[in-house]
């Protein structure tokens, strides 16, 4: 394939945010009176959009009980704000050599809006991308409407991209629509979960990452 547009998911592939997303919303849910569960149960949500998230979580939460949640994390996950150093060592040099090489890249994310705007300036990442979606403004992954729309923007077809995730979500979503993907181990969900959605590769490393796309 000719690869025209690298698509990255964010928490967990560029930034190395997982434990504090999860620990962020531990902390909102048991504030308000939710039964804590297991660290894993947090981080496996992870990629989703933040109500399919806590209905996942927490299934049956009304709109008010979602809605203060909600909130609680904010307050808990804007305390700390992603830094270059919250960069996974090497990833903001694979997506600057993207672009040197002429490809597009683009970023769709379980994120909100607000968090992610905030995190393109304060991680130095923003000026890469080309296009950024956010599940707050479109549909939650896996729906892969976040995917299409990105290639509404570039006007390609899903075989002219990738998508470069850490989650079965980021993957799932990819297949859904014959879009090419990539998996990456240092987030969320390992090879052999990764692997049952049909990617070119699953890298282990950045360098792994970086081959990977080179040959794409």
């Amino acid at each position: 394939m000719a690869c025209k547009v690298v698509i990255f998911d964010w928490d967990g592939t560029l930034v190395d945010s997982v434990e504090h997303i999860a620990g962020s919303l531990h902390q909102a849910a048991v504030e308000l009176g939710f039964p804590a569960r297991e660290r894993e149960a947090y981080r496996d949500i992870i990629g989703l959009g933040m109500a399919e998230a806590l209905e996942a979580l927490y299934p049956g939460i009304s709109k008010d009980e979602m809605l203060a949640i909600r909130e609680g994390y904010a307050r808990y996950f804007f305390a700390r704000k992603t830094t270059p150093q919250n960069v996974f060592d090497g990833m903001a040099d694979v997506v600057a050599d993207l672009k040197l090489d002429r490809r597009q890249v683009a970023v769709a994310t379980g994120k909100s809006r607000r968090g992610l705007d905030s995190a393109l300036v304060s991680s130095g990442l923003g000026p890469h991308f080309d296009i950024t979606r956010c599940a707050d403004e479109t549909r939650s992954k896996p729906d892969p409407k976040m995917l299409l729309e990105i290639l509404e923007h570039f006007e390609i077809e899903p075989g002219d991209a990738v998508m470069v995730g850490d989650t079965r979500y980021d993957l799932d979503m990819a297949r859904r629509i014959n879009m090419p993907s990539i998996g990456v181990e240092w987030g969320v969900h390992k090879r052999d979960e990764l692997g049952k959605y049909d990617p070119l590769f699953v890298a282990g490393s950045v360098r792994e990452l970086r081959e990977a796309l080179e040959l794409i």
